[in-house]
């Protein structure tokens, strides 16, 4: 295998004048038969394409419209302050109020806490939106997975189902289906499946920021059951942990919330 040359930046200047010194030689004389008198005539070269530099790819990204906003956003922008913090109650009641969207929207939560790598769980009040389907893992449950069925929301398995449920891994962890006893869905036993609720919610910032990104219902639940809901989820970070806190609907402006600390 032949030695790889990176070029660098501060080479590229020096490349680019070869390149144009080597198009600026004299082309040279051919003689091609069938002209009279042996006439000669000069090949036509091409000038090389040169690679573009750091300046002119930013250059060009600078050239780019700027993003332009619907009437609608725009609208809904315009109510609300975005110097000023909310009270949680007054918050989901903007957020309901400057939804735009034709369908259902979700209400999400996006925290700013102080450290990646933080995590919670925490079981919601109300249900937030769609009704997710449990499933106790079995082996008619390992069968179906066999043949790359997934008919399930969450589920729940027992220690001694588990070594079955591994060739899976790839397959569940990915989509957070894969049982842990975190989330509650590894139990000891079977009957305590029956205490497990399906509003229970897992939190954790993203691999490489300390962000935290969540739902918490649905735009036409009441205000009272998204309140409760939302504040289930500070409470289970912990107000020391979180930096900033907004909400928002899927289709309308954030909000940002006031913490009581």
């Amino acid at each position: 295998m032949g030695k790889t040359k990176t070029a660098f930046v501060s080479d590229l200047s020096e490349d680019t004048k070869k390149v144009k010194k080597e198009s600026q030689k004299k082309t040279e004389k051919i003689h091609i038969a069938g002209l009279k008198g042996g006439q000669r005539i000069k090949a036509i070269e091409a000038e090389p394409m040169l690679p573009e530099t750091e300046e002119e790819v930013e250059a060009k990204k600078a050239k780019k419209a700027p993003r332009v906003r619907g009437k609608k956003w725009t609208d809904s922008k315009a109510q609300v302050d975005r110097n000023k913090e909310y009270k949680l109650s007054d918050a989901i009641s903007l957020c309901k109020k400057t939804s735009y969207s034709k369908f259902d929207g979700t209400m999400e939560m996006h925290l700013i806490v102080q450290r990646q790598g933080l995590s919670a769980t925490t079981s919601l009040p109300f249900s937030a939106g769609k009704q997710k389907k449990i499933e106790i893992a079995t082996d008619e449950t390992v069968k179906k997975l066999k043949e790359g069925k997934i008919e399930f929301d969450i589920l729940i398995a027992t220690a001694e189902m588990m070594p079955k449920l591994v060739p899976f891994a790839r397959i569940l962890g990915p989509r957070g289906l894969m049982p842990n006893p975190k989330n509650g869905t590894l139990i000891t036993d079977i009957k305590k499946a029956k205490d497990f609720s399906a509003n229970s919610v897992t939190l954790k910032t993203e691999k490489d920021a300390p962000l935290i990104h969540t739902t918490f219902g649905k735009v036409s639940q009441k205000e009272e059951e998204l309140e409760k809901n939302a504040q289930s989820i500070i409470d289970s970070i912990s107000l020391t942990q979180i930096v900033k806190a907004y909400i928002k609907p899927t289709m309308g402006p954030s909000v940002k919330v006031k913490l009581f600390k």
